[in-house]
């Protein structure tokens, strides 16, 4: 395909587990000698800057500093319609004079959206999570409806298109695709995938690169076997449940423990750290389980993705929002055992990890899908098919 030079917006939110999924699509757009800015809280600004894209600060109100989110499903969606009310002003004062050829937003941006109706320009999605499928109306968002507190929601969102001067003005079809997506997650992850619609989602699977800036880890030569510990960058203040951990693999003859507890643990919380287990604040994940054996994990989207990937059989403990959709998939794809918090003690964790590890099916259905996840085209198909939107839209 012939190629030009365009000015590719991509627009985000300031949750880790939103920004990375797409970070290396953004880097391979610059390498391939497009513009691109990408709008974003500054709390990710060197996230961003290192792909070698332009950073638009956008300041963002989520809760991400504190990581005080809310259990009400409709709390914690007024928080994204919230930030997407305060940052669309923001996003037409960057943009409004410097308007992009192509909007590339995440699911969760919703002023992205807004910004390339009012300005009638192309858009497309790019979802680190599952999306909508045929009969998700009937199947999630109805019951969402008849929870308290929804009235009200809806009506705030519909007035906000209102004002906004959005040309999509009903909330369902607004909060859900656009004309074209990308579903960054293997397609096994999503559920119901046959009912999805192909001629708006191309599932293009994880979008993973070198990640050089993450720093390395390298396997201990002595470790017959290596476990990594992660709950994401969301779920991370359990110090009760990193102790159960390391009560069940401490010393546990074989295996090297990689234990990643956030910034919102102290490792004083933990008491005595034995010489099998390593721990750590944040850690490279991907260069981990390239070199792991088991992973557990609070089966967000990102990590069983990436694990997925690796073909790295999970213990999924699921910590809020979509986890325990996905702890359940990733059992029934057969490459998982699923422990809740309360269940997951020192004993059942142990026990746990041994019938893993001795179930040859798990280890076969995790090479399967392996090798499906990586035939899913990553990180070049996405940039071929940006390119294609842009050149189509050239044409038209």
């Amino acid at each position: 395909m012939s190629r030009h030079r365009a000015h590719i917006a991509m627009v985000g939110i300031p949750i880790v587990s939103h920004v990375l999924p797409s970070l290396e699509i953004i880097r391979e757009l610059v390498a391939r000698g497009h513009r691109v800015t990408y709008a974003n809280d500054p709390v990710v600004a060197d996230l961003i800057t290192a792909t070698g894209a332009e950073f638009v600060p956008c300041t963002s109100g989520l809760p991400v500093a504190d990581n005080n989110w809310p259990d009400d499903p409709i709390a914690a969606m007024s928080l994204f319609l919230d930030d997407a009310i305060q940052a669309l002003p923001q996003l037409g004062a960057a943009y409004d004079h410097d308007r992009a050829d192509l909007y590339l937003y995440d699911i969760g941006a919703y002023a992205a959206r807004a910004l390339a109706e009012t300005q009638d320009r192309p858009v497309m999605q790019l979802s680190p999570t599952f999306v909508a499928w045929k009969g998700y109306e009937q199947d999630v968002a109805a019951h969402v409806r008849q929870l308290p507190g929804a009235d009200a929601y809806l009506a705030k969102f519909a007035q906000w298109l209102a004002d906004c001067g959005a040309s999509t003005t009903d909330v369902d079809a607004f909060a859900g695709p656009p004309a074209k997506a990308l579903a960054l997650i293997p397609r096994a992850m999503q559920p119901h995938g046959d009912q999805v619609d192909t001629d708006i989602v191309t599932f293009v699977g994880s979008c993973l690169g070198p990640r050089t800036g993450e720093g390395v880890w390298t396997r201990p030569a002595e470790a017959e076997n290596v476990l990594l510990i992660s709950l994401g960058s969301a779920y991370t203040r359990r110090p009760e449940f990193y102790r159960r951990c390391l009560a069940a693999f401490g010393n546990l003859p074989g295996w090297h423990v990689v234990l990643q507890i956030g910034k919102h643990t102290d490792p004083s919380e933990l008491g005595d750290i034995l010489p099998n287990v390593e721990v750590h604040s944040w850690v490279p994940q991907l260069a981990v389980l390239e070199q792991a054996d088991v992973f557990l994990t609070h089966a967000g989207m990102g990590s069983s993705s990436e694990a997925l990937f690796t073909g790295v059989p999970m213990i999924a403990v699921p910590q809020g929002a979509e986890q325990f959709m996905n702890a359940d998939r990733l059992v029934e794809l057969g490459v998982a055992r699923r422990l809740d918090t309360p269940e997951a003690t020192a004993e059942t964790l142990r026990t746990t990890l041994s019938e893993l590890v001795a179930d040859t099916e798990v280890a076969r259905r995790s090479a399967l899908l392996r090798a499906e996840a990586r035939a899913e085209g990553g990180t070049p198909r996405a940039a071929d098919l940006i390119e294609n939107m842009l050149l189509e839209n050239t044409r038209g």
